[in-house]
């Protein structure tokens, strides 16, 4: 029986990555990440206050998952030489010029213009990374969900529309900021974690995914073993920290409610992974140095040897 082309065999890139080497490195970035308000004390603390400190608590696990994945990517990155990967301070001018043109066109009427990032506009856009590739100058726009389960049909069509229209800006800012680097063609995705609402074609993929866009064989199983070893880790110390005062009341069902329910998403509390700021005016066409950019969704290779 043939596979649909999304469950087809995963291409193999030149790059690829060890999960079992890479174990040190991972348990010590979920230590890190549950080192503050997710520790055995911490947890313990907050369940000896009040019902709204360990509630408090219980929101932030998602937030803190949402950015262990982020610094996952971070690190499964360093294992493509090619890549250059930006995460601090990525404010993409996101005006009214850009978002008609991909709200009243169709892709390929825009994607070979390119705007100015310096005109700026009344907001921007901040992705969770940005991904490019030197050798093949394609860069990726990246928005890291834990799930989208929660968000209605027209909440995803504005969230890819707005990194679409960011997207005209990313040769030019990246020229300018980061050393006259060359992008060619920018391609925008939605990494859904839970994985359970995905289009791989309209540009929402799941985490096992991220071979594709790191070209590193393996990425997507290592980062998934990294989120399992995370939520074991937070189970653990959940468990422990509610040990001695089993008779609070404090529901031992509540930590496995939120991190295995998709509907609860908490990606967005700490501002991490869309943020609108007031900036300039309207935009105009970047340099005439710069090549045409190609605009698009994350794009599945086909299967074979890379």
């Amino acid at each position: 029986m043939t596979l649909p082309a999304t469950l087809a065999q995963p291409t193999s890139y030149q790059h690829t990555t060890d999960l079992k080497a890479l174990q040190p490195q991972l348990e010590a970035l979920v230590t890190e990440i549950a080192a503050s308000a997710l520790s055995v004390e911490a947890m313990r603390q907050s369940f000896s206050a009040s019902l709204e400190e360990a509630a408090s608590v219980l929101r932030s696990v998602p937030v803190h998952e949402g950015r262990l994945l982020e610094r996952g990517i971070d690190l499964l990155a360093a294992c493509n030489p090619d890549l250059v990967v930006l995460t601090e301070n990525i404010r993409l001018p996101l005006t009214s010029t850009a978002m008609q043109l991909v709200e009243h066109n169709e892709v390929h009427l825009y994607r070979g213009l390119t705007l100015d990032a310096d005109t700026g506009g009344r907001k921007s856009y901040t992705p969770d990374h940005l991904i490019i590739n030197r050798l093949t100058g394609i860069a990726h726009i990246v928005d890291v969900k834990r799930s989208l389960t929660s968000y209605e049909a027209s909440r995803i069509a504005d969230l890819k529309n707005r990194m679409l229209a960011s997207a005209l800006v990313v040769p030019d800012h990246v020229y300018k900021g980061h050393h006259r680097l060359l992008v060619r063609e920018v391609r925008v995705v939605i990494l859904n974690a839970h994985g359970g609402r995905t289009d791989i074609k309209g540009g929402i993929w799941p985490l096992s995914h991220l071979d594709h866009l790191l070209e590193v064989t393996g990425a997507g199983e290592v980062l998934l073993s990294l989120r399992k070893l995370f939520r074991e880790r937070i189970d653990a110390n959940w468990v422990a920290a509610r040990s001695p005062i089993t008779a609070s009341g404090v529901d031992s069902s509540a930590l496995t409610t939120v991190l295995g329910d998709p509907s609860y998403d908490a990606s967005d509390e700490d501002g991490s992974v869309t943020r609108l700021t007031n900036t300039g005016e309207e935009d105009t066409v970047a340099p005439e140095d710069l090549p045409p950019v190609i605009v698009g969704f994350a794009q599945v290779p086909a299967a074979g040897p890379h």
